[in-house]
Protein backbone atom coordinates (compact mmCIF):
# COMPACT_ATOMS: atom_id res chain seq x y z
CA UNK A 1 0.00 0.00 0.00
CA UNK A 2 1.33 3.49 -0.74
CA UNK A 3 0.62 6.27 1.27
CA UNK A 4 -1.58 9.72 -0.31
CA UNK A 5 -2.48 12.95 0.82
CA UNK A 6 -6.05 14.66 0.31
CA UNK A 7 -6.53 17.45 0.68
CA UNK A 8 -9.24 19.48 0.95
CA UNK A 9 -10.08 22.87 -1.05
CA UNK A 10 -13.20 25.19 -0.63
CA UNK A 11 -16.71 22.86 -0.25
CA UNK A 12 -17.79 23.21 3.63
CA UNK A 13 -14.53 25.70 4.47
CA UNK A 14 -16.06 28.02 1.65
CA UNK A 15 -19.47 28.35 3.04
CA UNK A 16 -19.81 29.86 6.20
CA UNK A 17 -23.57 30.86 6.52
CA UNK A 18 -24.78 27.66 7.27
CA UNK A 19 -27.08 26.89 10.35
CA UNK A 20 -25.54 25.02 13.44
CA UNK A 21 -27.68 22.46 12.17
CA UNK A 22 -27.11 22.12 9.02
CA UNK A 23 -22.93 22.32 9.69
CA UNK A 24 -23.47 19.67 12.38
CA UNK A 25 -25.37 17.04 9.92
CA UNK A 26 -22.42 17.66 7.80
CA UNK A 27 -20.10 16.93 9.91
CA UNK A 28 -21.45 13.77 10.90
CA UNK A 29 -21.10 12.84 6.89
CA UNK A 30 -17.06 13.67 7.39
CA UNK A 31 -17.01 11.59 10.77
CA UNK A 32 -18.96 8.59 9.13
CA UNK A 33 -16.71 8.49 6.10
CA UNK A 34 -13.68 8.87 7.63
CA UNK A 35 -14.69 5.92 9.95
CA UNK A 36 -15.81 4.15 7.05
CA UNK A 37 -12.19 4.62 6.44
CA UNK A 38 -10.64 3.65 9.10
CA UNK A 39 -12.91 0.41 9.21
CA UNK A 40 -11.13 -0.52 5.99
CA UNK A 41 -7.63 0.10 7.11
CA UNK A 42 -7.43 3.09 4.61
CA UNK A 43 -7.06 5.91 6.92
CA UNK A 44 -3.85 7.34 8.09
CA UNK A 45 -4.57 10.78 9.98
CA UNK A 46 -5.79 14.20 9.25
CA UNK A 47 -6.56 17.54 10.73
CA UNK A 48 -9.08 20.08 9.95
CA UNK A 49 -7.24 23.60 9.35
CA UNK A 50 -7.79 27.10 10.76
CA UNK A 51 -8.40 29.74 8.10
CA UNK A 52 -5.78 31.63 9.24
CA UNK A 53 -2.04 31.25 8.32
CA UNK A 54 1.43 32.79 7.36
CA UNK A 55 3.40 32.72 4.13
CA UNK A 56 6.73 32.69 3.88
CA UNK A 57 8.47 33.07 0.41
CA UNK A 58 11.46 33.69 -1.56
CA UNK A 59 15.13 33.86 -0.63
CA UNK A 60 14.36 36.78 1.62
CA UNK A 61 12.38 34.89 3.65
CA UNK A 62 9.48 37.39 3.85
CA UNK A 63 7.03 36.82 6.08
CA UNK A 64 3.40 37.58 5.34
CA UNK A 65 0.06 37.31 6.46
CA UNK A 66 -2.32 34.90 4.72
CA UNK A 67 -3.16 32.53 2.67
CA UNK A 68 -5.53 34.82 1.03
CA UNK A 69 -7.15 33.31 -1.60
CA UNK A 70 -10.85 33.09 -3.04
CA UNK A 71 -13.18 30.73 -1.26
CA UNK A 72 -13.10 27.87 -3.51
CA UNK A 73 -9.26 27.67 -2.96
CA UNK A 74 -9.52 27.44 0.66
CA UNK A 75 -7.77 24.60 2.19
CA UNK A 76 -9.87 23.54 4.81
CA UNK A 77 -7.94 20.38 5.77
CA UNK A 78 -6.42 16.81 4.79
CA UNK A 79 -6.11 13.35 5.23
CA UNK A 80 -3.77 10.85 4.50
CA UNK A 81 -4.83 7.17 3.15
CA UNK A 82 -3.57 4.58 2.35
CA UNK A 83 -4.16 3.18 -1.24
CA UNK A 84 -3.05 0.69 -4.10
CA UNK A 85 -2.36 3.18 -6.38
CA UNK A 86 -3.94 6.60 -7.69
CA UNK A 87 -6.88 5.31 -9.43
CA UNK A 88 -7.77 3.62 -5.71
CA UNK A 89 -7.13 7.05 -4.26
CA UNK A 90 -9.23 9.04 -6.57
CA UNK A 91 -11.96 6.12 -5.84
CA UNK A 92 -11.24 6.76 -1.86
CA UNK A 93 -11.33 10.37 -2.25
CA UNK A 94 -15.26 10.04 -4.17
CA UNK A 95 -16.44 9.21 -1.51
CA UNK A 96 -16.07 12.67 0.14
CA UNK A 97 -18.61 15.09 1.72
CA UNK A 98 -16.97 17.88 0.11
CA UNK A 99 -18.54 17.12 -3.08
CA UNK A 100 -21.87 18.07 -1.38
CA UNK A 101 -20.70 21.92 -1.57
CA UNK A 102 -18.90 21.99 -5.00
CA UNK A 103 -15.31 21.48 -3.33
CA UNK A 104 -12.33 19.99 -4.31
CA UNK A 105 -9.84 17.22 -3.64
CA UNK A 106 -6.14 17.27 -4.54
CA UNK A 107 -4.77 13.89 -4.28
CA UNK A 108 -1.16 13.55 -4.01
CA UNK A 109 1.15 10.57 -3.46
CA UNK A 110 3.54 11.01 -0.40
CA UNK A 111 6.65 10.80 -1.78
CA UNK A 112 8.67 7.57 0.30
CA UNK A 113 11.87 7.12 -1.24
CA UNK A 114 13.98 10.02 1.09
CA UNK A 115 12.15 8.46 4.56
Amino acid sequence: MKEFLLLFRGGDAANPNRSPEQMQQHMMKWKAWMEKLAQMDKFNGGQPLTQEGKVIWGSAKKVTDGPFVEGKEVVGGYIVIRAKDYNDAIEISKGCPIFEHDGIVEVREIDQRNM
